[in-house]
């Protein structure tokens, strides 16, 4: 076992999402993240206290990252549709980087978020309050189409999620010859996604045009 003092916080994190991912909060066993982390339970509880918090500690982390880089982007130069390009990116990026999020978000959606506290809720609204913010920005300026919000941000959100979170069922389908769902690649599908939304919010230029005179 590694010494306390080495004992990375993180690394429990990273163990903990591989095994929400695959069992959900229900079927996780604090002894097995100690062991994919390779620490023992005792250093688990002194860093995190119980399962519970240390599956909100996690859910908190990936919703602080995302809203980072929303923000990021929200406060980066661009017309507002280059800003929606670079979310779609931004969102595809993370959950590639953190493959074992959309099954974790997608187990808590399915329990109506029955684990999520004040403070993990909190974390949670961050990311799509920098989302309106961006939406907000181009209905303002005439660039987008007078879209709700939250509309834009789930039709930003699930495809991105789902598409990437299904790779496993994609490849399987695809190599039973059921039909092929592999012809797209994730860098395509963002791309098209990027191209989708465009159409769907961006105003044509004299339209947009009409809004500010």
């Amino acid at each position: 076992m590694p010494r306390p003092a080495r004992v990375s916080p993180d690394r429990i994190l990273a163990a903990a999402a591989g095994e929400f991912a695959e069992r959900g909060f229900a079927g996780a066993r604090v002894d097995r993240i100690a062991r994919r982390a390779r620490v023992n339970k005792a250093m688990l509880y002194y860093h995190f206290g119980s399962k519970q918090a240390l599956y909100r500690a996690l859910l908190r982390r990936h919703f602080s990252l995302a809203a980072d880089r929303l923000q990021a982007i929200a406060a980066a130069g661009g017309t507002p549709a280059d800003k929606l390009d670079r979310v779609v990116a931004g969102l595809a990026d993370l959950i590639r980087e953190h493959d074992a999020f959309p099954a974790i978000m997608l187990r808590e959606v399915a329990e109506g978020g029955a684990h999520l506290d004040r403070d993990t809720l909190r974390a949670l609204v961050s990311v799509p309050r920098a989302f309106f913010a961006i939406v907000e920005e181009g209905v303002a300026s005439g660039a987008f189409r007078a879209v709700h919000p939250i509309v834009a941000y789930f039709s930003t959100l699930a495809p991105i999620v789902f598409f990437l979170a299904a790779g496993r069922i994609r490849s399987e389908v695809t190599a039973r010859h059921l039909i092929d769902l592999t012809a797209l690649t994730p860098e395509e599908f963002v791309g098209q996604l990027q191209e989708s939304l465009r159409r769907a919010l961006v105003r044509a230029p004299k339209a947009a045009a009409r809004s500010t005179s």
